[in-house]
């Protein structure tokens, strides 16, 4: 049984890096790695302030499901973060984002 490198599976599936398709997937897979990173980060303000979902989106006035989908990942829009950070105090300082760095609207 012959052994693959994650990049050889990545060259297989999408072509070598800098083709059109590989470049697609990577900047694709690195949206959803910040989306996420940046779910966890506010989930995790979220609870240090001991909130729970339904009060920090009452409080931001976006929807709880709205809420759900940005602390899962799941795509976000730049005003609905404004009103997240709002609600979180975070408007004039930065949310840390681990790795990513901090961030600030």
């Amino acid at each position: 049984m012959r052994t693959y490198t994650f990049d050889q599976m990545l060259d297989s599936c999408y072509g070598e890096r800098g083709t059109a398709e590989r470049e697609r997937y990577e900047m694709e897979s690195e949206a959803f790695i910040r989306d996420y990173e940046l779910g966890e980060a506010i989930r995790g303000e979220r609870e240090r302030q001991s909130m729970t979902q339904r009060e920090l989106s009452e409080k931001a006035g976006i929807g709880e499901s709205t809420l759900s989908k940005i602390e899962n990942g799941r795509g976000t829009s730049v005003t609905s973060l404004s009103r997240i950070f709002r609600a979180l105090g975070i408007n004039d300082s930065f949310l840390n984002l681990g790795r990513l760095g901090r961030v600030a609207l």
